[in-house]
């Protein structure tokens, strides 16, 4: 088990990635920060920081690729509206559009991935706190 500052740091270092939420890439670039202050002191603290760094990284690009598909669906919509505004069809009094409900799906899909990484953090957190040595799944290794 590592000192106690040791494992502190690295709890702050996983959790720090909530500062997304206050400024945008806070995510990304606190976790940075204290990793970049703190990988010197010990291999310990340099593997929790690269961990948290390469996970806030991966999830961007996730959550940004997912959110790029949102938006296909939503202009689609809007031009499939003014398609329909303007050839009026009498015969069909009822249209069932997919691409609503496709651009419902990608939300939630957007919702459950930040859950998800929501409890990964924490679980990273709390192993970090107990001194243990934690791998998030579904990473891309930016820093090695």
């Amino acid at each position: 088990m590592k000192n106690n500052s040791e494992n502190t740091n690295a709890f702050l270092i996983h959790i720090s990635s909530f500062a997304g939420y206050l400024f945008p890439l806070g995510s990304i670039i606190t976790p940075l920060v204290l990793w970049q202050t703190q990988k010197d002191k010990s291999v310990f603290l340099d593997d929790h920081g690269k961990e948290a760094v390469n996970f806030n990284i991966s999830f961007a690009l996730y959550i940004f690729i997912l959110s790029a598909s949102f938006f296909s669906f939503f202009f689609g919509d809007i031009f499939s509206l003014i398609n329909r505004i303007d050839h009026i069809d009498f015969g069909n009094t009822f249209s069932f559009n997919t691409n609503l409900f496709s651009f419902f799906g990608v939300a939630s899909l957007v919702s459950i991935i930040t859950l998800i990484k929501i409890a990964l953090v924490i679980i990273a957190s709390m192993k970090a706190n107990n001194g243990e040595q934690y791998k998030y799944p579904f990473i891309i290794k930016f820093i090695k």
